[in-house]
């Protein structure tokens, strides 16, 4: 071997291994450069955060019935007079069940034409008049009387029956009270499952959730809330008695509570 395959050879080693090294000593720069980029903050505080739900169920003691009345007819003035007439035979009623005038009211009224062919406003055939009205019962043992009454008076639409609880602020504080006993309770559990034990509540905070529920609609329109009361549905035209079949059953007052708690 000559002198210049010698240092050619010497050369080639030299890089092979000044590369060798740089390969090896690069992964503990990048470790080093890692461990220092975001050292752990010892101030931190250490915690675990819960959510507790709870419901408490009650009877009813009132409800509100959405009831509708529809007529048509060619002429306007006709269409209008029966309608309003069939309205004051529902608004009479309320003396027959001893109803305070604050507690019936007319909800809605319209008045609209109709097509045959609605979509090109063609072939008219005359006027759609509505109307609704909302009555609050304080006594629900006249419930099934007052729809049977409402029904042969000319209602043609039940939107929506709702059931609900004159004592809501009672309930719901007891609801409350115990959904904070139910997140402390598994913020126990689940630390205590870790080998840990909660020290006091850093933050508290509550959820909105329906106590009451709702489905109706109003002449097409349909709209719905949380569902934790006892709901009548919509009811077609005619008249008809129910007969005993209402039962209202109970009625949910839901609270959900979220808790972080300290880590000892």
């Amino acid at each position: 071997m000559n002198t210049k395959s010698i240092i050619l050879t010497a050369v080639a080693l030299t890089l092979v291994l000044l590369t060798a090294g740089y390969i090896v000593n690069q992964p503990v720069i990048r470790e080093v450069s890692a461990s220092t980029a975001n050292p752990p903050c010892p101030d931190e505080p250490r915690t675990i955060s819960v959510t507790g739900d709870a419901g408490i169920r009650v009877a009813p003691d009132e409800v509100i019935i959405t009831l509708g009345i529809e007529t048509w007819n060619e002429d306007l003035n006709k269409a209008k007079s029966e309608n309003d007439e069939r309205v004051k035979q529902v608004l009479a009623l309320a003396d027959d069940f001893d109803i305070e005038p604050r507690y019936i009211q007319t909800d809605h009224i319209s008045i609209e034409p109709r097509y045959e062919d609605w979509y090109e406003k063609q072939d008219f055939i005359g006027f759609n008049v509505r109307k609704s009205i909302v009555i609050t019962l304080r006594d629900i043992d006249k419930f099934e009387d007052l729809i049977t009454s409402a029904l042969e008076g000319g209602v043609n639409r039940i939107h929506g029956i709702q059931f609900r609880t004159t004592e809501l602020r009672k309930h719901k504080d007891e609801a409350r009270s115990l959904a904070i006993k139910a997140a402390e309770e598994k913020a126990i559990a689940l630390a205590g499952e870790l080998g840990q034990e909660i020290g006091k509540p850093q933050h508290i905070n509550e959820s909105h959730s329906g106590w009451w529920s709702w489905y109706g609609s109003y002449w097409g329109s349909y709209w719905s809330g949380p569902m934790a009361q006892n709901v009548i549905q919509e009811v077609g035209s005619g008249s008809s008695s129910l007969d005993g079949t209402m039962a209202p059953g109970q009625i949910t007052v839901n609270a959900k509570i979220s808790v972080t708690f300290e880590l000892k």
